[in-house]
């Protein structure tokens, strides 16, 4: 179902933003452990971190918006409607409910946040950004596509 024209430009810049947030994650994810937790290595990971998951529910809500006509607004929510509405696998919309979690736990209990804990996330983790970042773009060909076809 079509509500309205998804906002190709707006999802790209964040596509792309996520991107150059990753490239800077897994610098950071190569790093022992111990230089890792020197000096300011987890404040600038948390804040890559952050941000691309802001950036992928901005994304989502504005895809649910236009394609399913909802406004959603809590994270585990948006990650579940990702999956019903096909966007995702059921496998990362599950993997973002997750991340939904740790955002806001990030957001809303960041004084519990280790960076021990940044670390371990930055290190084994990355993975789940960089399959929504691939499944978003399968999304948008595949609407492209669709969209060209009504033309």
């Amino acid at each position: 179902m079509v509500i309205s024209n998804l906002n190709i430009k707006l999802i790209e810049d964040r596509l792309g933003f996520i991107t150059k947030s990753l490239v800077k994650l897994k610098k950071l994810s190569g790093y022992d452990e111990d230089v890792f937790l020197a000096e300011d290595n987890p404040a600038i990971a948390e804040s890559y971190l952050r941000r691309s998951l802001e950036a992928i529910f901005d994304i989502a809500r504005h895809i649910i918006a236009k394609r399913a006509g909802k406004g959603i607004v809590e994270y585990k929510e948006i990650a579940a409607e990702l999956g019903k509405i096909g966007v995702l696998t059921p496998e990362l919309s599950e993997r973002l409910r997750l991340m939904a979690g740790y955002r806001n736990r990030m957001v809303h209990l960041y004084h519990e946040v280790t960076d021990r804990e940044l670390f371990t996330i930055i290190k084994n983790n990355l993975s789940d950004i960089e399959n929504f970042v691939l499944q978003t773009k399968e999304f948008l060909k595949e609407y492209n596509k669709q969209k060209a076809s009504l033309k």
